[in-house]
């Protein structure tokens, strides 16, 4: 790295994440797919949302990838860089489209949820160690990455591990597993997943991807599996999260490595962004240096802002405002309970946000 803050001339972030966005279509009203008269343009991708999440809460953030030489081309890199986030790097191709997809209103978990991905052979299936800016990719502090683009397509599992393979230069490595069974073209997915899992610095996790997956039973299990990551980070949904090192010896809260926080109580709109934006939530808490169980706070407030809306990507709380909940006291953080709106309400007093349901 340069005096300036560059690295062969690309300046350094806070963050980048790789990984394919698409243009998502929302309902314009609950139903079944066949049903929905019609639909409204969005913006949907793990990594993306993550570095607009940051952007947004006030970091720098570069996303890296490929996308179509097309309008939804066009859309996502306008979209994605109005919330500040550096696009320089995203690659065109002429031969291969931007994916997209179709959902039906509601929860992901509902049995009548649908969603109709349109993003085989898209433009980033074809990402690869030899059409990436992999300058661009290491000029960060914390490069992210997730599952998902790992089981896009054999070229796409090989820039994976690329990416994680130790060696002078690397950035900490954050990995958000983001099992989803569906895109994996066999059965090695759950075995892959933990190899890369195991290479990185921060590894995200739920517990009930952690069961899937692996088999793996509680956040000790998952420590065990996962020896080689600085910290672990399983989430239970509204249980809260757990967080520990490669240094703990148990999970008690406390000790100094570990912590458990549980979630803040939250009127939720919709659950689409939820994990992305905790994961957001933790790194800006740790590119900050603050300690192991803000870091949890921040990744629930954040997650707290994407579900109070319909959408991915929510306004997060401004930073002051984020410091202030996540340093209430235990009880005051008990009583936390988050509706739509809690962000815009930065001058409001503990008493409109603290209150027992």
């Amino acid at each position: 790295m340069t005096a300036d803050g560059s690295r062969n001339g690309t300046d350094v972030v806070d963050v980048v994440a790789l990984g394919e966005s698409m243009v998502t279509f929302l309902p314009s009203r609950p139903g079944r797919l066949a049903d929905v008269p019609s639909f409204e343009r969005a913006i949907g991708g793990a990594e993306s949302n993550v570095a607009c999440a940051l952007a947004a809460a006030g970091h720098s953030a570069r996303w890296v990838s490929r996308v179509g030489a097309d309008g939804f081309g066009d859309h996502l890199v306008a979209a994605i860089a109005s919330y500040g986030v550096d696009v320089t790097s995203v690659r065109r191709d002429p031969d291969r489209p931007t994916g997209v997809y179709f959902r039906t209103a509601g929860d992901r978990a509902g049995d009548a949820h649908e969603v109709a991905y349109y993003r085989a052979g898209s433009a980033a299936s074809a990402m690869a160690v030899g059409n990436v800016d992999t300058v661009a990719l290491h000029a960060c502090r914390v490069l992210h990455l997730s599952g998902i683009t790992a089981a896009l397509s054999d070229d796409c599992l090989e820039l994976l591990r690329e990416l994680t393979a130790p060696g002078p230069g690397r950035p900490l490595v954050s990995f958000d597993v983001n099992f989803r069974p569906g895109l994996w073209r066999d059965a090695d997915g759950p075995r892959v997943l933990l190899e890369l899992a195991r290479r990185a610095d921060i590894v995200f996790v739920g517990h009930d991807e952690a069961r899937q997956a692996w088999g793996l039973h509680g956040g000790r299990a998952v420590l065990d599996a996962l020896p080689e990551p600085e910290i672990v980070v399983v989430k239970q949904g509204p249980g809260g999260a757990i967080a520990c090192d490669r240094n703990t010896e148990g999970l008690e809260d406390g000790d100094g490595t570990a912590a458990f926080v549980r979630a803040p109580k939250v009127d939720v709109v919709a659950h689409v962004g939820a994990g992305d934006a905790f994961a957001a939530g933790f790194l800006s808490a740790t590119l900050r240096g603050l300690p192991v169980r803000d870091r949890l706070r921040h990744g629930h407030l954040m997650a707290a802002a994407a579900l109070t809306v319909p959408g991915d990507l929510a306004a997060p709380p401004t930073r002051d405002h984020a410091d202030r909940l996540a340093a209430l006291d235990e009880e005051a953080w008990g009583r936390l309970r988050l509706g739509p709106g809690w962000t815009t309400r930065t001058t409001a007093g503990d008493d409109e946000e603290v209150r027992t349901p």
